[in-house]
């Protein structure tokens, strides 16, 4: 079998991508142990000493406890199904079929599956953009301030916080806005678990949140797929939260994740949890150094463990350096025309030191030349609702049509060029001309990144 062999293989390669736990050096010990024992031996139901996320007694009801008090939170339930799962359960929980929930135009595509699944109507609104890069910044108070005034009645606002680049801003302010509107905020803290922590900036519960995601593969040690949902209470009813659970969530959830969820929180938040973090900060802080000592130019970011290498000022397309590096053993988490992001993770590699270095000077040499011009931010309005929701939008019949004559359709499944790697346009959007004129200059900038066809409501 293809997949077993693949999983076998361990090529000589520099990883910087995820899962955070880099190949298992930075797993929890905890759970690096439980993976010692005999194969399959935690490989277990719901049985009566085990529990679930559900039910009110059992091992994983009291590691669920003790994780909301390590995270200062009133309730915490673990999940399987990755922090997808998790952002569609809060969703769901936060509003009614037929209500607007306000989402930012980096929101993570599950999301709109929760507005499809739940009949939800999507307000969506811009964010700051940084044309040197090509990469979106996060709001400021005054900016969500504007488009809160602006949008119709809301039942939620959702909050991505860091972004994936390690990109954040002020959230405390953001929330603070978005409860003098009477709105309960989601963050969507997947790749930010770790904030809070060893001079990291502040955590989204410590900043107000009402409900937070986090995934516990994206920064913390645990396993692909455990993820945890922590709660607030004021503003936002349990029992919503537990029936969407029961909607979502496997009947039968592995008690494997489950473990590895409650392992990555305890190793987190111990003394050993902090050594390691800061060995991984020191580690980080010695890269970045080195690197500006080769003149290897960096966009700046919060995240010292997300490193974003800002190609583009050395005149390379991020997608071009990727697959340059992917030969030469170096592999990215995230390319874009502007930039190529690494994920150092929570033990970063000590030979990271050494080689990343050496090879961004080769890729340099070999593919560098004059800055490229700056990147033009997509026409993107303040604040946009899809003429049809996005649920009646992928469930009536589409049709493919060539870009260039897709003007005044509506559109049939999420357009996320390169740049911006947003939904430039989601299901049930009208095709305007402002948009379909810069899809077109895009496509003849970056040949193979923009779509010849689009999918429209038929």
């Amino acid at each position: 079998m293809l997949l077993l062999s693949a999983l076998r293989q361990a090529p000589p390669r520099l990883d910087l991508h995820l899962p955070a736990h880099g190949r298992g050096r930075g797993l929890a010990p905890d759970l690096r142990r439980l993976l010692r024992r005999r194969p399959g031996r935690w490989d277990l139901p719901e049985l009566p000493e085990i529990g679930g996320p559900l039910e009110p007694g059992g091992a994983v009801a009291a590691d669920q406890a003790e994780c909301a008090r390590l995270c200062a939170a009133d309730r915490c339930w673990f999940g399987v199904n990755g922090a997808s799962g998790m952002l569609q359960v809060a969703l769901l929980a936060l509003a009614r079929p037929g209500q607007r929930v306000l989402l930012p135009r980096n929101l993570h595509r599950s999301l709109l599956h929760a507005c499809v699944l739940g009949g939800l109507r999507p307000v969506l609104f811009d964010l700051p953009f940084d044309p040197a890069t090509g990469l979106w910044l996060p709001p400021t108070p005054a900016w969500l301030q504007q488009r809160l005034e602006q949008a119709p009645p809301l039942a939620a606002l959702v909050l991505v916080h860091p972004t994936y680049q390690g990109l954040a801003g002020d959230l405390r302010g953001l929330i603070a806005v978005a409860h003098g509107q009477g709105l309960p905020v989601l963050v969507d803290e997947a790749h930010g678990g770790h904030f809070g922590q060893s001079g990291l900036p502040m955590g989204a519960i410590a900043a107000g949140a009402d409900l937070v995601v986090q995934s516990l593969h994206k920064s913390a040690g645990g396993l692909a797929q455990s993820a945890a949902l922590l709660l607030r209470r004021g503003r936002v009813s349990e029992q919503a939260i537990e029936r969407s659970l029961l909607w979502l969530q496997t009947s039968s959830p592995s008690a494997l994740l489950l473990a590895s969820a409650a392992a990555a929180f305890a190793h987190r938040h111990s003394a050993a949890g902090d050594r390691g973090l800061r060995l991984a900060l020191k580690r980080a802080q010695a890269l970045r150094q080195a690197l500006a000592a080769a003149s290897l130019p960096l966009a700046v970011n919060q995240d010292p463990l997300r490193l974003v290498f800002h190609s583009g000022a050395l005149g390379i397309n991020g997608l071009a350096a990727d697959a340059w590096l992917l030969q030469r053993g170096v592999i990215a988490e995230l390319p874009e025309p502007g930039c190529l992001t690494f994920c150092l993770g929570q033990r970063p590699p000590r030979r990271a030191l050494r080689l990343l270095p050496a090879r961004l000077q080769q890729l340099r040499q070999a593919l560098g030349g004059a800055a490229l011009p700056p990147f033009s931010p997509p026409p993107i309005p303040a604040l946009a609702e899809p003429e049809l929701t996005p649920g009646e939008a992928w469930r009536l019949p589409q049709q493919s049509l060539p870009l260039g004559q897709a003007l005044g359709r509506l559109a049939a499944e999420p357009i996320c060029p390169y740049p911006p790697g947003i939904p430039l346009l989601i299901p049930g959007e009208r095709i305007d001309g402002a948009r379909l004129e810069w899809l077109l200059e895009q496509q003849r900038l970056w040949p193979g990144q923009i779509a010849d066809t689009v999918k429209v409501v038929a």
